[in-house]
């Protein structure tokens, strides 16, 4: 296993749509396990594969870092309810921004080995299940910001203060 480097906003990778995955071979393996081990080495919550420069519909999320989700060719097929809350991407380092997503979120996808799977999330898990899923059709979630990016910085003092 190895850590990747992550793909930055401006890299024109991360607009483009990523090719479903037909079959797991052993390179699509080292890639699963360089995600997990980039994405817990980020401080990540999600990762996908084109942050890693790989244009395949692969997302890794663990939002808990005790649930690892692999999911292979995700597809959002449920959503309900609104949340609001600030997110940033390890694709967009030290900004956070303002962003509307579903509260809840049902996605299909295959695991690992390429079985069907269902997960369901809600609040944290919703969103990064909708953010990490739209990078695999090449977007990032600048593009839903209400107002402007802040630092994170600035997001810890406001915390820090409200604490």
């Amino acid at each position: 296993m190895a850590i990747r480097k992550i793909r930055e906003i401006g890299d024109p990778i991360l607009n483009k749509v990523s090719k479903e995955v037909t079959e797991i071979t052993p390179r699509t393996k080292f890639l699963i396990d360089d995600m997990i081990e980039t994405m817990y080495e980020a401080d990540g919550v999600g990762l996908a594969a084109p942050q890693v420069g790989v244009l395949k519909r692969i997302v890794v999320i663990d939002t808990t870092g005790e649930d690892l989700l692999v999911l292979i060719n995700p597809e959002i097929v449920e959503t309900s309810g609104e949340q609001e809350g600030y997110e940033g991407c390890l694709s967009v380092p030290g900004k956070s921004g303002l962003v509307k997503r579903p509260n809840h979120v049902k996605v299909k996808a295959f695991n690992e080995h390429m079985e069907p799977i269902e997960v369901e999330g809600e609040e944290l898990l919703a969103r990064a299940l909708c953010h990490e899923l739209e990078h695999l059709d090449g977007h990032l979630y600048v593009e839903r910001v209400e107002g402007d990016l802040v630092d994170n910085s600035e997001l810890r003092a406001v915390d820090e203060e409200e604490n």
